[in-house]
C-alpha cells in the first residue's frame, strides 16, 4: 500500500491499460493499428520532426523535474509509477506558460510536460491526478498518435491550409479519438490516486479555477448533471458543434464520465484486485471493443432523435394552440 492525503492506495502490480480504457478509444486505436504500415508511415512523417529535437527544445527552455528541482512533483510522479507499477518513470518538464495544461510527448521515450500555470492553480494531490492522467496516456501508447496529430494542427491547419482543408476530415476523426483517449487517461489519473474528489476536483481547477479562489466540487458536478441533462434540439446540436475542433472533452463531459464510469463498478473491482494483468493475453475481441464504442454513438444519437421527436410534438402542439386561438378570434 501507497499513502498520501490520508488516502490508503493499492498498488496495482502489472496492472494493463486495458483495465481503464475507453472503449471508444481502444476500437479507434485497434483499427488504426491493423491498417498495413500505418504506424511505420508515421513513425516516418515523427521522424521528419523529431522526437531528438522536441526534448531538446524543452531542455533548453523548460525546467526538469529532478530531486533537487519541482522536487514535490518529482516524488508525486514517483508514486503515480509506483500506484501503476510503472517501473521506468518518464522524464518531467515545467514550462512556463498561462495555459493550464499538460501533456505527454514523444514516441520511443515520452516524456511530461506540465504547464507552469498548472501548478499555481492546483493543489499538490490534484498535480498527481493530472501525472497519473499523463502516465496512463504513455502506458496506452497513445503518445505517438497525439504528437502526431499536435504536429498536423500546428503545421498543416495554420501553415499550410490547401493541405490542411483536404486533410480535415482525418484530422476531424483523430479530434474525435483523442478526445476519447483524454476519457481513457482520466481513469488512470483516477486509479493513480484513488480519490475521486481530488480527480474531479482537479477537472473542475482546470475549467475555471484561480488562485485563492476557492470552488465547490458538488456545485460543479450539479453543473455537470445539469448541462449532460437539459435542454432542447438546438442545444443538442450546439453540443456537438461545439466539441468539434477541440482536442478535449469539455470538464463537465468528462467529470460525468468518470462518475459513470464509477457507478459501473468498474473502479471498485480494480481496486479489488479484478483487472488484466500486463503478462495475460487480451482475450478480448477488438471488434467487441467496435461493438461497444458503436452503441455509446447509437445511444447518443438515439437520445438526440428522440428530443427531435420531442421537439417536433411541441412545435406541433404550439401550431395547434396557435390555430385554435385564431379561429376563437
Amino acid at each position: 500500500m501507497s499513502e498520501s492525503s490520508g488516502v490508503q492506495r493499492r498498488i496495482l502490480t502489472q496492472i494493463s491499460p486495458v483495465a481503464w480504457e475507453h472503449p471508444a478509444d481502444r476500437a479507434a486505436l485497434n483499427a488504426l493499428r491493423k491498417v498495413p504500415g500505418f504506424d511505420l508511415a508515421l513513425r516516418k512523417i515523427f521522424g521528419l520532426f523529431g522526437e531528438r529535437a522536441l526534448r531538446l527544445a524543452f531542455k533548453a527552455n523548460a525546467v526538469r523535474v529532478s530531486p533537487n528541482q519541482y522536487g514535490w512533483v518529482h516524488e508525486r510522479l514517483e508514486r503515480v509509477c509506483e500506484v501503476l507499477d510503472v517501473d521506468h518513470a518518464p522524464e518531467v518538464y515545467i514550462s512556463q506558460t498561462p495555459i493550464v495544461n499538460a501533456g505527454a510527448v514523444g514516441m520511443g521515450d515520452p516524456f511530461i510536460v506540465l504547464n507552469s500555470s498548472m501548478l499555481e492553480i492546483l493543489s499538490h494531490d490534484e498535480v498527481e491526478a493530472v501525472l497519473g492522467h499523463e502516465v496512463g496516456h504513455i502506458l496506452s501508447g497513445h503518445v505517438l498518435y497525439r504528437t502526431l496529430l499536435i504536429l498536423m494542427l500546428n503545421l498543416v491547419l495554420f501553415r499550410y491550409t490547401i493541405i490542411g482543408l483536404a486533410m480535415r476530415p482525418i484530422l476531424m476523426a483523430l479530434l474525435e479519438w483523442y478526445r476519447k483517449s483524454e476519457l481513457s487517461s482520466d481513469r488512470a489519473g483516477l486509479l493513480a490516486v484513488q480519490d475521486p474528489e481530488v480527480t474531479m476536483s482537479s477537472l473542475m481547477h482546470m475549467a475555471g479555477g484561480m488562485r485563492g479562489q476557492p470552488l465547490d466540487l458538488d456545485e460543479f458536478i450539479a453543473q455537470s448533471d445539469e448541462y449532460r441533462e437539459s435542454g432542447d434540439l438546438l442545444d443538442s446540436v450546439y453540443k456537438v458543434l461545439n466539441v468539434l475542433g477541440q482536442t478535449h472533452p469539455f470538464a463537465v463531459i468528462r467529470v460525468g464520465e468518470l462518475r459513470d464510469w464509477m457507478e459501473s463498478g468498474a473502479y471498485d473491482r480494480i481496486l479489488a484486485g479484478e483487472y488484466q494483468r500486463r503478462d495475460e493475453k487480451d482475450e478480448r475481441p477488438w471488434r467487441q471493443d467496435l461493438s461497444e464504442a458503436a452503441t455509446g454513438y447509437k445511444d447518443a444519437a438515439r437520445e438526440l432523435l428522440d428530443e427531435v421527436d420531442a421537439t417536433v410534438d411541441r412545435l406541433k402542439n404550439k401550431i395547434g394552440e396557435a390555430f385554435r386561438g385564431a379561429r376563437r378570434e
